[in-house]
């Protein structure tokens, strides 16, 4: 049977549940379950997944969680049991099961050169250049997490794969990746407020077992897709930020950054503890 077993670090987020210099990522301790297993989801915090911290969860600044099984939308929100999981619930239905998670908005002013420092390297939303030619010495920026994990449930079956939740930001899957092969190509779109986005930027971080990272950068086309290869095996994280300067009496700009996390394995046999990823095993 396919396991694998996601436990994360011990290590909390010192700024709590909200922190601006680090990404935020929706991760099962199980990909793959049974009908009855409990699916328990946490937090974490990182830049490249090379060093990652798990945030507590905190509801207050939660928008919504939902999870989509079968035919079936579920809230979540508030479905918590103790610090450490986001959420812990017993999965009713074979298949393909999508969790999403969307924080509320919230703002962080900074120096100008910090804010410049916390654009991505290669600034496809061209916000460098605004913040340079300005003589504005702190920024403030309001920024939106939408976070979606896609788990299999005896058998990979269902389209939850590629189910749009009409959020302002999201990636959605052209393809199922619990039945693909290795070296098999994958697909999927960057929407942004119901649009495709071209010429997004998105970060795509393999972790394979024993804690090895392979980054690779990807850019969408004229229309909002991407593409790639499931190359090796163990948990794909894709993730993207857009940026646009807004005209707000709390905010100077608004980012909005969106991540989806599934797994992959051409065998019957994973890794089954979240060490074996390099995540850290509190357990």
């Amino acid at each position: 049977m396919k396991s694998i077993r996601l436990l994360l670090s011990i290590l909390l987020a010192s700024a709590g549940f909200i922190a601006h210099a680090q990404n935020y990522y929706l991760i099962p301790e199980k990909f793959f379950l049974q009908k009855g297993d409990k699916l328990d989801m946490h937090i974490i915090a990182t830049d490249d997944f090379t060093k990652q911290n798990e945030v507590k969860f905190q509801q207050s600044n939660t928008q919504s969680v939902f999870m989509y099984e079968g035919k079936k939308k579920v809230d979540l929100n508030g479905v918590v049991t103790g610090a450490d999981s986001v959420v812990s619930y017993p999965i009713k239905e074979d298949g393909l099961t999508l969790i999403s998670m969307v924080t509320k908005a919230a703002a962080n002013e900074m120096s100008r050169s910090k804010f410049l420092r916390s654009l991505d390297a290669d600034d496809p939303d061209n916000i460098a250049d605004k913040v340079k030619n300005s003589n504005q010495l702190f920024y403030k920026e309001r920024y939106t997490y939408y976070m979606k994990t896609l788990v299999q449930v005896g058998d990979p079956g269902g389209k939850a794969f590629d189910k749009p939740l009409n959020e302002d930001f999201e990636i959605i899957l052209k393809d199922n990746p619990y039945k693909f092969n290795y070296g098999d190509d994958i697909s999927a779109q960057v929407i942004f407020k119901g649009k495709p986005l071209a010429a997004a930027t998105i970060m795509l971080y393999v972790k394979t077992a024993g804690g090895n990272v392979y980054p690779q950068k990807l850019s969408s086309d004229n229309t909002g897709m991407i593409y790639f290869k499931l190359s090796r095996e163990g948990v794909y994280i894709l993730s993207s930020r857009h940026s646009a300067q807004i005209k707000d009496k709390d905010a100077d700009f608004e980012s909005w950054r969106t991540s989806y996390v599934f797994a992959f394995s051409s065998n019957n046999e994973m890794p089954n503890t979240y060490r074996e990823f390099g995540f850290g095993d509190k357990h």
